[in-house]
């Protein structure tokens, strides 16, 4: 059920998936819905993003350790670039649907996830030598950036909006990295 809510979510946003929809695409019983999510869809947009956090977080962290900063920021934009188009650039990410979305809990995960995601990429521009103050900053920048340039890319049903922000982010990553004394 959680992997269905996810692809729901990611494909309809939070507000567009019920219940019922979740247990169509899941094929389990309606009676275990309530079983497992006794709070009702709050609880289960909150798992739902909870995990896809997990999933992406650790995705994230996997690209993050195998390059610097601007190289590491290039591999995530071809990752995303062929999910877009695997999906026909009709899905999304899950993060920003429930950061969007209308279950306060999940906003809340949704907000943890950007700042740890934004943690992340801090400590790997100060890995590759930037300093910590403008790190963050910048990381603040990169996530953000990042998750407008999928919006546009799915939006403009092209990835050219991704490429591009991915390639004015990593000037300026290597630019703090360069600058750093």
């Amino acid at each position: 059920m959680i992997r269905s809510a996810i692809k729901l979510i990611r494909q309809r946003g939070v507000a567009a998936v019920s219940f019922a929809d979740v247990l169509a695409d899941s094929g389990a019983p309606r009676g275990s819905i309530y079983h497992h999510f006794p709070d009702g869809k709050a609880q289960l947009v909150e798992e739902a993003t909870r995990g896809a956090a997990e999933h992406l977080s650790a995705g994230v962290t996997r690209i993050l350790d195998a390059s610097d900063t601007p190289g590491a920021l290039h591999a995530l934009a071809d990752l995303w670039r062929r999910g877009l188009e695997a999906g026909d650039y009709a899905v999304g990410c899950p993060i920003v649907a429930a950061a969007l979305g209308t279950e306060r809990s999940a906003r809340d995960v949704a907000g943890a996830t950007f700042g740890a995601w934004c943690d992340l990429i801090a400590d790997k521009l100060v890995a590759d030598g930037a300093d910590r103050r403008r790190a963050r900053s910048v990381a603040v920048l990169v996530v953000g950036g990042l998750e407008g340039a999928l919006v546009l890319a799915q939006a403009q049903r092209s990835s050219a909006p991704l490429d591009a922000v991915v390639d004015e982010l990593s000037a300026l990553c290597r630019s703090v990295i360069d600058a750093a004394p």
